[in-house]
């Protein structure tokens, strides 16, 4: 489940971006929409960020190459948008009924707390849009299985707590998916620090996918100021990542090809 930015590193460059991203395997994209204050975003996905809005790419525009979009591919499209930016643009009912219109298909709206996402659940489940909440590394079971309950589509789990952005280390999951998993029939989903693909392997085994961002964003940016073509670079890159669920596939039928 890759991440990109709208408007990065270019306008008008979204259609040729999720094309990419579905040759290469991508099954769901998150699209995120820019905002000048980024919500637990890294230095990487916060400049990209600040690039499109000095670019003069907003909300707006975003939605107007979705749309633009929408008939090129079929993968699944969700907009990571800050509460604030729902709120400018019409108001859960408003902006839900835009999200619709332009072809996305579900929300995620990281800073909108459980106890105040009542509305904006209402509202995305009229408009046929799924919504997903957060769930981090230090959430109770308890409110985990709240969050889950109130979440529809997928779950996203926070593989680390901090800021967005590329690690070394694969993040262990397995505790946190399987309390999860106690209350809740939902795919879970799980970003943060995910950008190898070792990394989307070892995800993979306990969760339902992988999210990859700020690797995303760097490749995309670096293929820019090269002059290549990012469309290119969306698909190698997701193609690269998409081996570790090769490489997890063929770890699991080992044990079972082995046995006598």
């Amino acid at each position: 489940m890759p991440f990109v930015v709208g408007g990065h590193p270019g306008a008008g460059v979204l259609g040729d971006l999720l094309v990419g991203l579905e040759r290469g395997g991508a099954s769901i994209v998150e699209i995120g929409i820019p905002f000048s204050d980024p919500i637990a975003d890294g230095p990487v996905i916060a400049a990209a960020m600040d690039r499109a809005l000095r670019a003069g790419v907003g909300p707006r525009q975003v939605l107007e190459e979705v749309r633009a979009a929408r008939g090129r591919v079929s993968l699944g499209l969700v907009a990571m948008v800050s509460v604030s930016v729902v709120h400018r643009l019409g108001g859960v009912r408003g902006f839900c009924a835009l999200a619709t219109e332009a072809g996305f298909d579900g929300l995620i709206v990281p800073d909108a707390p459980l106890e105040a996402s009542g509305d904006l659940q209402k509202a995305a489940s009229e408009a046929g849009l799924t919504l997903s909440l957060l769930v981090s590394p230090s959430t109770s079971a308890e409110r985990a299985a709240a969050i889950a309950a109130a979440s529809t589509g997928f779950v996203y789990l926070l593989a680390r707590a901090g800021i967005t952005g590329e690690r070394h280390e694969a993040p262990e999951i397995g505790e946190a998916v399987r309390a999860i998993r106690a209350s809740s029939e939902l795919p879970i989903a799980c970003g943060f620090g995910i950008s190898r693909p070792e990394h989307v392997a070892a995800v993979t085994r306990e969760a339902d996918a992988a999210i990859v961002g700020s690797a995303m964003v760097r490749r995309l940016g670096e293929a820019a100021e090269r002059g290549e073509s990012v469309a290119s670079a969306a698909e190698s890159c997701t193609r690269e990542l998409a081996s570790g669920l090769s490489a997890r596939a063929s770890e699991a039928a080992r044990p079972e090809a082995e046995t006598p």
